[in-house]
């Protein structure tokens, strides 16, 4: 699946001139917790997420400027900090650096990105770099939800232990020449060696997927690799 296939389309979005209370009345309105920033092209320019209203005037939240933080963080941040808790211009509280993604990338790579900025949602952008669309962690989380049961048809127990070593062989992390198995009625057993409980969960999981598969016994023992 493509971010496409699972982005919220239209986007809820502002203009670089809209002031902080608009935007936090328009989160609490549509229920959102983010909302980007767009110019007259409907190109993004940055996102206010609640995050970024935290440390407000307004709450009493704003951060601490005691003299210790002062020689701690620089007078620049402090001046930054001031102008997020005070500046009445979504432009001043936005974040500027938007990761953005096209409606062609494959899920997996949003998933990455999510991760790796630590981010929660991703926008997502056409050629022109125009705002098409958003993606959050939730619509993963839905694809998930509604995924469809595929349909199983039950194999042979040679082609059960066939497929079991075929995938076994793809993985990277998997020690083949460690582990063997028997299958009987589409019950597995496995046997042999795995390094780690890590590998050995993964071992048994792997089993476990294959259509008809009715129980997986693990027999294996923790051992370091390369133990014949």
């Amino acid at each position: 699946m493509q971010a496409r296939d699972v982005m919220v389309s239209p986007v809820v979005t502002v203009g670089p001139t809209a002031t902080v209370r608009q935007v936090a009345q328009m989160l609490l309105e549509h229920r959102i917790s983010a909302v980007p920033v767009v110019d007259a092209d409907n190109k993004v320019l940055g996102i206010v997420s609640e995050g970024d209203l935290l440390h407000r005037a307004e709450s009493g939240t704003e951060r601490s400027s005691s003299w210790w933080l002062r020689l701690l963080t620089g007078d620049a941040q402090l001046a930054t900090d001031y102008v997020k808790s005070h500046s009445i211009k979504v432009q001043d509280v936005m974040t500027q650096e938007v990761a953005t993604a096209a409606p062609e990338t494959p899920l997996h790579e949003i998933a990455m990105l999510l991760e790796e900025r630590q981010i929660k949602r991703v926008p997502i952008v056409n050629k022109e770099r125009q705002l098409v669309g958003i993606v959050s962690r939730a619509n993963l989380l839905q694809t998930i939800a509604s995924a469809r049961p595929k349909l199983e048809i039950s194999l042979p127990d040679s082609v059960i232990r066939k497929r079991f070593f075929e995938e076994l062989r793809k993985q990277p992390w998997a020690h083949t020449f460690n582990v063997n198995a028997t299958v009987q009625n589409g019950v597995v057993d496995i046997w042999g060696f795995a390094p780690s409980l890590a590998e050995r969960t993964a071992i048994r999981v792997a089993a476990e997927a294959i259509p008809g598969v009715v129980t997986v016994n693990d027999h294996l023992l923790e051992t370091p690799a390369f133990v014949y």
